[in-house]
């Protein structure tokens, strides 16, 4: 595994963003909430795109707000 922009030192554990229920796909956010669905592991890559250009560009505050949707 490699380190991610910015990133020094021990490498923390990471998961797969992607997963699949009931025959869909969803792909999790750092904040814990999965997102979906999508028909196809390809559609969930995009959407995960998108929502990681979105939250680059958004208000800091919009990170913290999607923390109160984490999963149960």
């Amino acid at each position: 595994m490699a380190h991610r922009n910015g990133e020094d030192g021990v490498i923390p554990p990471r998961s797969g963003r992607f997963l699949q229920k009931d025959g869909y796909w969803y792909y999790s956010t750092r904040e814990g909430v999965d997102i979906g669905p999508f028909d196809s592991a390809s559609d969930a890559q995009n959407g995960a795109v998108a929502f990681i250009d979105y939250i680059r560009s958004s208000d800091p505050g919009t990170s913290e707000m999607l923390k109160r949707y984490r999963a149960a």
